[in-house]
């Protein structure tokens, strides 16, 4: 079964993959072209005091607290449970409408 399948992924590549024949082969590897790098357009400085060093992506326990109630509200309606606002544009709902 190995031996099957050892041709079969031979055949394969075989058929993917380029053949080296006759005119179309590849000689030698053209030589590589090194460009020298462009100078740095930046040379000053950067001043880190200027910057605010706050990451988006710290929450406060406030937004903690609706983002975790938020994904919960998604785990609970893909299992069919719905625990939406209690006040929509605010008007209580009744338990029995959410």
């Amino acid at each position: 079964m190995l031996d099957l399948t050892l041709r079969f992924l031979a055949w394969m590549l075989s058929i993917c993959t380029p053949h080296p024949r006759g005119r179309h082969r590849l000689g030698a590897a053209p030589p590589l072209r090194i460009r020298p790098l462009p100078p740095p357009r930046f040379t000053e400085l950067l001043d880190g005091s200027a910057s605010r060093l706050v990451r988006p992506y710290v929450l406060s326990p406030a937004e903690h607290r609706r983002q975790r109630e938020r994904r919960r509200a998604l785990y609970l309606a893909t299992l069919g449970i719905d625990t939406g606002p209690d006040r929509i544009h605010g008007v209580r709902v009744p338990a029995a409408v959410r």
